[in-house]
């Protein structure tokens, strides 16, 4: 039997933690024709099936997943070795791949990721948005980003972006002219909301705070859904409330098309936080972000 080529046992761990030749390939920079290429190859030299293929889901055997945990750190190591030659650089290379929430990708992260990119040109920064939590190593990532409450325990947690950030209430001043302007957070049972459902299909509550005391509204109204730009949209054209994070409403109420209400029953909470698993040997690139953003931090 010919030994596999190490390109195709990488293809194999790619497809197996991204559970998908698509999302492999995206991550790798090449065609899911290709990985599906070097599957074939990889199981007819071993002679073994190491992947179960269904239209939804890629999963290993159970062949494969004796093969991906005994070549998984033989893979990293060996990753591990080349990355240590950017230490022989003026500048670290390679690519960063991050995944983190939309509304950081499209509030906090662009500053902070044009001021790391420039002060190291030698380090592409991918990034992939997602609203939900997930297993950033299992799924090719370096790091991800998310708030603190969905971050695990095991992880290392290092503070991005503003400390404390706030949600807020708003509508058009043509709506809060034709419907009044709640003066408690019950009030907006009475009211048109636009409310926003998470990839998990979950809808999100509305929570205000004040002196302690916490209310929580379920949103109902004309409009319901999972791009905040739409819901910026028909907030400003008068069809209800919104609720969400104040960096996003901020330019509307600032230009006057969107009027704030509710203000002292604003929640608060902490920023965001860069997250990644701990372990021996920390590739370059996310080395780089992690210093360059606790250097914001002391500069701060």
């Amino acid at each position: 039997m010919n030994e596999p080529e190490l390109s195709d046992l990488g293809a194999f761990v790619a497809v197996t933690r991204a559970r998908s030749f698509r999302g492999a390939a995206a991550l790798r920079g090449v065609s899911p024709s290709s990985l599906s290429e070097a599957m074939r190859r990889l199981e007819a030299q071993l002679g073994v099936r190491l992947l179960n293929r269904t239209t939804r889901s890629v999963t290993p055997t159970e062949a494969g997943q004796r093969l991906l945990d005994r070549i998984s750190p033989a893979l990293d190591d060996i990753a591990g070795a080349l990355d240590t030659l950017n230490s022989f650089r003026d500048s670290p290379t390679g690519t960063l791949r991050l995944n983190v929430p939309t509304i950081v990708a499209q509030r906090v992260l662009p500053p902070l990721a044009s001021r790391f990119l420039r002060t190291h040109p030698g380090i592409t920064l991918e990034i992939t948005t997602n609203d939900t939590f997930i297993d950033v190593l299992a799924a090719g990532f370096d790091a991800g980003i998310r708030y603190d409450e969905s971050i695990a325990r095991d992880m290392i947690a290092v503070p991005l972006g503003p400390r404390t950030q706030r949600f807020v209430a708003a509508a058009s001043p043509g709506y809060l002219a034709e419907h009044g302007v709640p003066r408690h957070p019950t009030d907006l049972l009475r009211h048109a909301c636009i409310g926003h459902r998470f990839p998990s299909g979950v809808l999100a509550a509305w929570g205000f705070v004040r002196k302690g005391k916490t209310v929580k509204i379920t949103p109902s109204g004309p409009l319901i859904a999972s791009a905040l730009d739409l819901e910026l949209h028909a907030a400003e054209s008068g069809l209800g409330v919104i609720y969400t994070f104040d960096e996003y409403l901020r330019p509307s109420i600032d230009r006057g098309t969107l009027a704030p209400v509710l203000e002292d029953w604003w929640q608060s909470f902490s920023g965001p936080f860069l997250y990644y698993p701990s372990r021996t040997h920390m590739p370059a690139p996310l080395r780089a972000f992690v210093d360059f953003l606790k250097a914001e931090g002391q500069s701060g």
